[in-house]
């Protein structure tokens, strides 16, 4: 069992990591640039390293750092969170030849299921439906890229392989538009992501975003923990998800679910990981894996009751998984708004100092966040400061708990989201459920 643990993160994830790791006796190590020394996860870990400056290229991303820290506090394992390393092949792969536990995927599983190509093709071996598309990356020759666009059908998207976040991806409505936006695509994603390859995909004009959690160990064992709706986005950014999704039905969630874990036991996956569809006319479609833990699984352990850190570090010691698929029963109805520090009319990040915070309580309210009055939020990484999760008997009592976690929850000081959050819970088209990807962006008119 795993006696030490480094937490390679920070804010909220690292916070959560720790707290499962005080529960569970293992010792903590938090690593954190030079604008972090104050928060949170840093003051209650067992030790803390300073690895860098406050650039993430620096202090984050450093892998170097990171691993000399492990070395110097002797920690047996390395957590990455989600975000910066946490889906980074080399990282995962230098963490263990350097004598580490990581705690996650194999580095060969996150090569690839991180590449959409090879994820796409692993899929459909699998049997997993994917989105009709290019099945490769698209030709260099422009006639031959055009054929395949008029085969798919458009409107169609051109995607980067290594893309993510929402960047390297441009929809294409007619064949005048298609071969300078592969162009463009290629440019963007190989100054975004060093790696300019593009595939191409039919777009799908209002599917919902569906994802399925699941989690294997390395012995052939691997269950899904029910599905979740994360349609609510701005700019392919999630907003509000919740579980289980609105509208699918024990035998869709069975049917999906079985194909799902057999992908897992099929490409030898090893943690927690997402699977992400696109979902239309009652179809699922692929997009991606993403082989890490994500912002929103708070809403899948309120439904299960299943800590899902506790069982990535059970894992990652080698550990037989002790929850059988026949356990996992979803109960009642788990919504999580993301709490960012921004400007709710523009999105603008608001960095500053928190002058006050006010935390919502009560039955089935759940705070996730490393913020305390006093703290100031840095400039320097993503705005998100906090996760309001609910948990209700279903769905409509979900809905009448946010609304009212969303009205007690102050932050002054800095600019935040919560008029949003507060405006989509009380939206018409997302209390009767089922609102697609784009709902959000033509309500906002963006």
């Amino acid at each position: 069992m795993i006696k030490k643990l480094l937490i390679a993160n920070r804010g909220e994830i690292a916070l959560r990591i720790l707290r499962a790791c005080r529960e569970m006796g293992i010792r903590t190590v938090a690593v954190h640039s030079s604008a972090d020394r104050d928060l949170k996860h840093v003051r209650l870990a067992d030790e803390s390293v300073c690895i860098g400056p406050a650039s993430s290229t620096e202090s984050y991303l450093n892998i170097p750092a990171i691993i000399s820290a492990a070395e110097v506090t002797d920690a047996d394992a390395i957590h990455p969170g989600y975000g910066f390393l946490s889906e980074n092949a080399d990282f995962a792969e230098r963490v263990e030849s350097s004598g580490f536990i990581f705690v996650g995927p194999r580095a060969e599983t996150i090569r690839l299921m991180g590449d959409k190509i090879s994820a796409k093709e692993a899929m459909i071996k699998t049997n997993v439906p994917c989105v009709p598309g290019s099945g490769g990356a698209i030709p260099d020759d422009g006639p031959e890229a055009l054929a395949m666009a008029e085969k798919i059908g458009y409107p169609v998207i051109i995607k980067a392989t290594g893309g993510g976040g929402g960047r390297g991806m441009r929809v294409v409505n007619s064949s005048e538009e298609l071969l300078e936006s592969i162009v463009l695509t290629k440019t963007e994603a190989r100054g975004a992501f060093g790696n300019d390859v593009v595939y191409m995909e039919k777009y799908l004009q209002t599917p919902r975003h569906i994802e399925f959690q699941v989690l294997a160990d390395s012995h052939g064992n691997a269950i899904h923990l029910c599905e979740r709706d994360c349609s609510m986005q701005r700019r392919n950014q999630k907003v509000v998800e919740e579980a289980p999704a609105p509208g699918i039905t024990p035998e869709q969630r069975k049917r999906m679910g079985d194909i799902l874990t057999k992908a897992c036991r099929d490409i030898g996956y090893r943690g927690a990981g997402t699977f992400e569809f696109l979902y239309e006319n009652e179809e699922f479609y692929f997009i991606e894996m993403n082989t890490r833990l994500q912002v929103e699984h708070p809403v899948s352990e309120l439904i299960t009751g299943i800590d899902l850190v506790k069982q990535q570090l059970l894992v990652a010691s080698g550990e037989v998984l002790q929850i059988k698929q026949e356990d996992i029963n979803p109960k009642g109805h788990s919504i999580e708004c993301r709490i960012n520090a921004e400007d709710p009319d523009n999105f603008r990040p608001s960095p500053g100092k928190v002058e006050r915070f006010h935390l919502p309580g009560g039955l089935g309210v759940r705070v996730d966040s490393h913020v305390y009055g006093g703290y100031t939020v840095p400039p320097y990484y993503d705005s998100m400061i906090g996760k309001l999760i609910v948990h209700a008997e279903d769905r409509p009592s979900a809905i009448k708990r946010m609304q009212g976690a969303l009205e007690e929850m102050v932050i002054e000081g800095i600019k935040t989201n919560i008029p949003l959050q507060r405006r989509i819970l009380k939206d018409e088209a997302f209390v009767e459920g089922g609102a697609n990807i784009h709902y959000l962006e033509k309500k906002l008119g963006l």
